[in-house]
């Protein structure tokens, strides 16, 4: 099998299949396992992606308004590699190369050539699961992406009830974007819930919402979790000038008590694969520190 994964999420499930010895190229994005850095990339942004939370926004629009996708594939080196299976997904034009994309650099290979193209849709955790099933099935590797599924959700399942025996479950606020606001949605809002916690604007299974500082100011949360889609702890660091320098910032709940904390986004929840159960984790030991360490502090988060 010759595969081309062009998710990181998906990169992340062939590896947690023990199927990476099968990956022949990747996304420009995917870097976890560290391994799959000496592979082919298959894509590239086709903007900067330097620059303020701002003028990415700005970037991402006008690029998404002229030509409908903010990523291009190497349809040459896609073909050089001769995948049996495309894994990409249809959930976001601007998350990672989509499904069309992959489907017109693969429109005029000959027939006994096209390779599998598997989609994933991962709108809420049920998708995710979804998701690795059909990877999984794809790869002729269906029991053990039962097994895995299990595994994931025997772990969550596990936090969660230890959490939910917590008094005094916060009510929490998470930050996709900084400028302009945008709230973590789809899994994001799951992932609190099985703590016990209540996610003030995700919606279940819903994209992430754009959010309006007066909104942010009215609820007034409990804790703000920051994590910016495509960035790390210390890029959001460098970022949060654009809330921290309105007048009400300080006056809020959760920067007075000390519960701001800053999260690497980019490898964990903003990833629908393995690695949101260590996203969970993450947020335990956020929420509820006198219960919960896994080990993620200093990495996976750090208080603001």
């Amino acid at each position: 099998m010759r595969i081309v994964s062009l998710i990181p999420s998906s990169t992340e499930i062939v590896h947690a299949l023990g199927c990476g010895d099968q990956l022949v190229g990747r996304s420009h994005e995917c870097d976890f396992p560290a391994v799959v850095k000496s592979l082919p990339t298959c894509s590239e942004p086709k903007i900067n992606i330097e620059g303020t939370s701002r003028e990415i926004d700005d970037r991402v629009k006008e690029t998404v308004s002229d030509s409908g996708s903010v990523y291009r594939i190497d349809a040459k080196a896609l073909k050089a590699l001769e995948p049996n299976v495309i894994i990409t997904q249809d959930h976001c034009e601007v998350c990672a190369v989509s499904l069309k994309d992959v489907e017109n650099a693969v429109c005029d290979w000959a027939d006994d050539a096209k390779p599998e193209i598997v989609t994933l849709l991962p709108n809420n955790l049920e998708d995710v699961w979804s998701g690795i099933r059909r990877i999984a099935g794809a790869l002729k590797v269906k029991d053990r992406g039962d097994d895995l599924i299990n595994s994931y959700r025997e772990r969550m399942q596990a936090i969660s009830q230890k959490a939910k025996s917590i008094g005094g479950h916060p009510r929490v606020a998470c930050l996709e974007w900084l400028d302009p606001l945008m709230a973590g949605g789809n899994w994001i809002p799951e992932l609190l819930a099985l703590l016990g916690a209540e996610d003030l604007f995700g919606r279940p299974g819903e994209h992430s919402p754009w959010m309006k500082w007066e909104e942010l100011v009215g609820q007034d949360p409990d804790v703000i979790v920051v994590l910016p889609c495509g960035w790390g702890i210390e890029k959001s660091r460098l970022e949060m000038a654009a809330v921290t320098q309105k007048a009400e910032w300080k006056k809020l709940k959760a920067v007075r008590t000390g519960r701001v904390f800053l999260t690497d986004g980019n490898q964990y929840f903003n990833r629908p694969g393995p690695r949101l159960v260590e996203s969970l984790e993450i947020f335990a030991e956020i929420l509820y520190p006198e219960k919960f360490s896994f080990g993620h502090e200093g990495t996976g988060w750090q208080r603001f």
